[in-house]
């Protein structure tokens, strides 16, 4: 009987591996919490049509090489370079692996603050952490050996997620269309509250071939001003694009999120050369005025609405991509 199916595609690899690093500098730690994923492609169809494992590196030993560049990578501390190291490293180390799938998922810690007296600045503690909240920087990098060893390249897009933010004024949405569906009141003054997701997508890089060989040993190419907006930057580029949607959400006077998500995703596109596209997913976090008219009160109308109920669903969900042209 002929067969009426092929593989098509395939990819594996291993799934939220958790790391911890503690990088120290004397009395002076730094820490970097992350969830990797790595996975690979190429040339192992015959695990799934022929039984063949010949072919399998094991996804515990992914995980191993995970940890292993974890404790020895000098690029650990930044996520873009670590997911460049470790996917470079996989499809250096393995002949038949053509590419690799990194993804970081950065949880937030801050250094507890030493207070060093009354009109003192706090003193950042050495070795002290605390979770400010539930935010976590992402990255996603794709290591493409395809084209042969020593012509790797690659694409990375970085970002964040889970960015909690509300402002009490500064917000409208009226002129939206109407019809016999429509119960929204249109209001020239309300909350504006949404979680935020944040991804960015570089210009292509390329990787040059590691000096080992196999990509335990991975130098950065472009560093200093060269490597500025580039993936290698990456502390800073993460910096500055969340620095930038914060100060857009706080000052924009939004006739809407869309419009407001756009202002976002614009000025990030103007001011950095190397990203080609922005996408947010912002969903409405819904504060309701509760009604208060059968006590005579008054917090329905814009200036007196003062309190009011959160709402967790149904939400609203607003999405978007600014590219460059």
């Amino acid at each position: 009987m002929a067969e009426v199916s092929y593989l098509s595609h395939a990819r594996y690899g291993k799934d939220k591996v958790r790391v911890l690093r503690v990088v120290r500098d004397g009395a002076w730690h730094t820490i970097v919490e992350y969830n990797v994923t790595a996975l690979v492609e190429g040339a192992i169809e015959t695990s799934y049509t022929k039984a063949d494992n010949s072919v399998v590196v094991a996804t515990d030993s992914i995980k191993n090489i995970t940890y292993y560049l974890a404790k020895t990578s000098p690029h650990v501390l930044v996520p873009e370079r670590f997911a460049l190291h470790l996917g470079t490293h996989l499809v250096s180390k393995y002949a038949h692996l053509n590419k690799a799938f990194i993804t970081i998922e950065q949880l937030r810690w801050q250094r507890v603050p030493i207070s060093q007296g009354a009109g003192q600045t706090p003193k950042p503690h050495s070795h002290s952490f605390y979770r400010d909240g539930d935010e976590k920087r992402t990255v996603e990098a794709e290591i493409d050996a395809t084209a042969g060893k020593d012509k790797i390249t690659a694409r990375v897009t970085s970002g964040l997620k889970d960015l909690l933010v509300l402002k009490s004024t500064g917000s409208a949405f009226e002129n939206f269309v109407r019809d016999e569906y429509t119960t929204l009141v249109e209001v020239n003054d309300r909350i504006f509250s949404t979680s935020i997701d944040l991804t960015y997508t570089f210009k292509p890089i390329s990787i040059p071939k590691p000096a080992d060989g196999e990509g335990k040993v991975f130098d950065a190419p472009v560093t200093g001003d060269a490597a500025k907006g580039t993936p290698w930057d990456g502390d800073a580029l993460a910096a500055s694009t969340r620095e930038v949607t914060l100060e857009v959400f706080a000052l924009d006077e939004s006739a809407s999120v869309q419009a407001t998500l756009y202002k976002m995703g614009q000025r990030i596109i103007a001011e950095n050369s190397q990203i080609t596209d922005v996408t947010y997913k912002l969903p409405n976090k819904h504060y309701v005025p509760v009604d208060m008219k059968y006590l005579g009160v008054d917090n329905l109308s814009p200036p007196k609405a003062e309190i009011f109920l959160p709402l967790a669903a149904p939400s609203g969900l607003i999405t978007a991509t600014v590219s460059r042209k």
